[in-house]
Formats: C-alpha cells, structure tokens, sequence
C-alpha cells in the first residue's frame, strides 16, 4: 500500500507542477506582472513553488535555505526575510520568467526525491509547520495549494488571452505547455 500511496502523491504533484508550468509557458509578456488577486502574476508563480519547496523539506529553516539550488539561484531568494514563519508570504516582486522554470524544475526533481525517501512512519509523523495533521496530509495539501493557484493563473490567461490551460489529470505532461507566442 505504502508504493500505491507514494506513486498516486508523485503522480498528482506532477500533473500540479504540470498545470502550473502550463500557465507559466502560456502566459503573454504583457500579462507576466498582470494581477492576479492581490499580487502580480510572477508573484504567484514564486509564492507557489516556494511553498511546495518548503512544504517538501523538514521543518528546518538552515537546510532549506542551504539547497545548493537554492545558493545558485540566490538572486531569486535574496529579498526574503532572514526567517520565514510558516504560511508567510515571502517578499513580494517581480520575478523573471527563466529563473521560475528552473525552480520548477527543481521542484519537480524534488518530490520525485523525497517521495523515494518516505517511509509509513515518516508519513504519518506530523508535519512539523504549525498544521494539526500528518506529513501525508501535508503533500495532499500542498497539491491542492499547486492546484489553486494554477488555476488562478489559468483563469487570468483565460481573460487575458483568451485561452485556457489543459487539464492534466495524473504524471507530468510536456504537451500540456507548448509555448505559446508571447
């Protein structure tokens, strides 16, 4: 059960990641810092993958910050406060589209990482960021917080261009974000 388990968790934070790389790819220049809520477009982008960055991690603040992706792309992290509390919003600002991608794709190589790594009692142990419930639950809830933003992403492409994103249902899907023109 513990395989089916770890398998349907890479299988769904791929086709999040998917959906979300979708937006990324498909958005216009000249939406790339439209709003989206109460933040650009870029922002949201960067507060998603930040988030399932951390929420991927243990609960320690030096081995997060300490990622050798994480002091290669310095530039992407330099405006955080030296301590974020769990779900904070890191700085807020425009970020270029390139560097996004790469932290994507970071992210990607991630769970596929530390899902190998999980064990039955490491899902079950609490999550360690302040929620009441399992390290299970945590992934569960961080693909739904991927999920919500890509579709918040997707419904401003949607307004913005006119044209929305594809549904990706289980595993990663290259087709689902050819680039559109910009």
């Amino acid at each position: 059960m513990l395989g089916t388990v770890k398998t349907l968790l890479v299988n769904q934070y791929e086709a999040a990641l998917s959906m979300l790389k979708a937006c990324v790819a498909g958005c216009p220049d000249t939406a790339w810092n439209a709003p989206v809520a109460n933040y650009r477009f870029s922002q949201v982008v960067f507060h998603t993958l930040y988030f399932t960055d951390l929420y991927l991690g243990p609960d320690d603040e030096a081995s997060f910050r300490g990622q050798p992706f994480h002091l290669h792309l310095a530039p992407l992290f330099a405006d955080l406060p030296a301590r974020l509390e769990p779900f904070e919003d890191p700085a807020p600002r425009s970020y270029d589209r390139a560097p996004l991608l790469r932290y994507l794709e970071f992210c990607r190589r991630k769970v596929i990482e530390v899902m190998a790594t999980e064990t039955e009692e490491t899902l079950s142990a609490p999550e360690g960021f302040g929620g009441d419930f399992s390290r299970a639950e945590l992934h569960v809830y961080n693909i739904r917080h991927i999920h919500h933003h890509a579709a918040q992403l997707g419904l401003r492409l949607r307004l913005d261009t006119g044209e929305g994103i594809e549904w990706v249902g289980s595993g990663w899907r290259e087709a689902a974000f050819a680039e559109r023109p910009r």
